[in-house]
């Protein structure tokens, strides 16, 4: 009975195992209008993963396709819809690579712009992000002078600026209070924003359940744990140009006494195999 049993389910997998197969053979050598339909299909399923693998099955067999750059615009925008912000800039910088005419390609790159902006959910970070917004913002605002999205463009990078220097001003605040003030002040000078008061500026805000783990650079909700001495990290820094002096003159009374002991024992030394000559 036992075998029987096991026979049985031995039977079945095999059964659906091969069924499986021929499923996913069958899905090859389909017409552009197939894979077309079901990319459009597994987007209104929520299925982003599953409509790229169609994507690319459609690209792979049909590359001259007309539906092919209608396919590429749907998937940039429905990347961007579900906040798959980098993969629906792929499907953007694709399509203005290979379909998008000039009047297209104008909507396109600020449709890149917008993913870029919107992929800086959280304040202070993703640095290099930043700045590749705001160099694509710039670039569009040239390009596109007379744009009916230019005034949109502009916030955004006005927004980025301010992000920009306050990431700056967070990072400055952080050495200030670990004591290396030359740091401090290299990224002040960073792209200073004079006309910027940070103490009448409200500060970006984390939501409440990753706030406690970040820091703005200000103060942290565990300071009171920390000794009100220099971190380790900070230990052998130099914290102004009057220490900066200090320490050298402390170095060259080190090297002077150094010198005057070498000779003082090189004078000891001769005498010694004078003596013991005689």
């Amino acid at each position: 009975m036992i075998f029987k049993t096991n026979f049985l389910l031995l039977s079945m997998a095999i059964m659906l195992f091969f069924s499986s197969c021929a499923k996913e053979l069958e899905e090859y050598n389909k017409p552009a209008i197939y894979w077309y339909t079901k990319i459009v299909e597994s987007i209104a399923d929520a299925n982003l993963e599953k409509a790229d693998g169609y994507y690319s099955s459609l690209q792979g067999e049909h590359i001259g396709s007309p539906l092919l750059q209608e396919a590429t615009l749907i998937l940039a925008i429905s990347h961007m819809y579900y906040k798959e912000y980098l993969l629906s800039e792929h499907f953007l910088n694709e399509y203005i690579k290979r379909y998008a005419n000039p009047n297209e390609k104008e909507a396109a790159e600020f449709m890149k712009i917008k993913a870029k902006y919107m992929a800086l959910p959280n304040p202070r970070r993703d640095q290099a992000l930043m700045k590749d917004a705001i160099i694509e913002g710039e670039k569009f605002k040239k390009n596109y002078p007379h744009s009916m999205y230019y005034s949109v463009v502009d916030t955004m990078i006005t927004r980025l600026y301010m992000g920009e220097a306050s990431l700056n001003e967070s990072i400055a605040s952080l050495y200030d209070r670990i004591d290396k003030y030359k740091s401090a002040r290299y990224y002040r000078n960073i792209k200073p924003q004079a006309w910027i008061n940070w103490n009448n500026v409200d500060r970006a805000k984390d939501v409440w359940y990753r706030a406690p783990f970040e820091g703005d650079g200000r103060g942290s909700w565990y300071g009171f744990l920390i000794p009100d001495t220099k971190s380790v990290v900070s230990r052998n820094s130099i914290s102004d140009d009057s220490a900066i002096k200090e320490t050298l003159d402390t170095d060259a009374s080190d090297d002077i006494g150094g010198k005057k002991q070498r000779d003082t024992q090189k004078e000891f030394q001769e005498t010694q195999n004078k003596t013991n000559g005689y």
